[in-house]
């Protein structure tokens, strides 16, 4: 299985590559991709820079291009696509089928690989992408029990890949809305879910923090209480006097329980979220991820998860807390 790591930046791409990365994949400076956040991501220098030294270490380089432009932009994205394929990326990242059928007409030698914003979940659906588009990989959303993940695989209708570890959303991939509810701006169509610009802060008694997303209050920390990025589906909300996390607690994925019935089921390759995280986050994962998949090939009948990679995970899960998600599933 391949081990597909993120960077939000050159320091990060260099530090997954160090770390084991079979690939990492990364985006533009601009709304084409799904984490445009200030200060995030790639200009065309940078890129090149990365991809020279992907390429010297036998590492692979993608580029996501995973949003969904309106009538009036699908130009930026196709010239997005053109950027990718002159600057020698080894494959995109595509949702819409404007954007994959402008790949395969303009760049037909150009891997293309379904994103997960694209939210294809039958045999059915992966089969349309790879007769219309040609897709040579899809990333599942993380909507299935691993049951239904192992039937897809049975399917081989094109590799798959899964996300193994990172922050883990409970919305449907590439429908959620919440973000445009808020404050007019999509993370489907606007890179970005709670765009920093809507974000505010403020000091209470105390030490209190409160948090507004485009003044709507999403939550309230204590002092000494970590507070993460506000996000809608992430808030706390008062249901019926009670204030929880109503939608969904800040956790994150951790699948490595699972890693040898994954490769058994035949996954191709396993994507590590966070984009937007730090060098630590991207070298701690990244590592622990490699150590993980290398003993389950060389090791297959005495694999086990060592202790201290859930340790060094959980220190960098969201909400120091980790979970199966839906893979845990016992009905479909």
């Amino acid at each position: 299985m391949h081990l597909v790591c993120p960077a939000g930046n050159l320091p990060a791409l260099v530090t997954a590559v160090a770390h084991g990365a079979d690939a990492v994949y990364v985006g533009f400076r601009d709304e084409t991709n799904a984490r445009a956040f200030p200060g995030l991501n790639f200009n065309e220098a940078d890129l090149r820079a990365g991809i020279a030294h992907a390429h010297a270490h036998g590492r692979q380089v993608y580029v996501a291009l995973n949003t969904y432009p309106g009538p009036a932009r699908i130009r930026d994205w196709e010239a997005a696509v053109d950027r990718a394929a002159m600057l020698g990326v080894d494959a995109i990242i595509c949702a819409d089928m404007g954007v994959l059928d402008c790949a395969a007409r303009r760049h037909p030698h150009l891997p293309r690989h379904l994103s997960v914003q694209g939210s294809a979940t039958t045999h059915a659906a992966l089969r349309y992408y790879r007769e219309r588009f040609g897709i040579a990989r899809a990333v599942l959303p993380r909507v299935l029990s691993l049951q239904q993940v192992e039937r897809l695989c049975e399917q081989d209708v094109v590799p798959l890949e899964v996300f193994a570890f990172g922050s883990l959303c409970i919305m449907v991939e590439g429908r959620c809305q919440l973000s445009s509810y808020v404050t007019g701006a999509s993370p489907n169509r606007h890179g970005v879910c709670s765009p920093a610009k809507f974000v505010k802060w403020e000091e209470g008694p105390g030490g209190q923090r409160s948090v507004r997303l485009n003044d709507r209050l999403i939550d309230r920390f204590e002092p000494e209480e970590p507070a993460g990025y506000p996000t809608v589906c992430k808030g706390r909300y008062d249901v019926s006097g009670e204030v929880f996390h109503a939608l969904e607690e800040p956790t994150s994925l951790n699948t490595l329980d699972l890693l040898p019935r994954l490769a058994a089921a035949g996954v191709a390759a396993l994507k590590i979220e966070g984009r937007q995280r730090g060098q630590a986050y991207v070298a701690a994962v990244t590592r622990t991820w490699r150590a993980a998949i290398d003993r389950l090939a060389t090791r297959p009948n005495d694999w086990q998860v060592d202790a201290q990679w859930q340790r060094d995970l959980a220190r960098h899960a969201e909400g120091h807390q980790t979970t199966l998600g839906p893979y845990h599933r016992s009905w479909h």
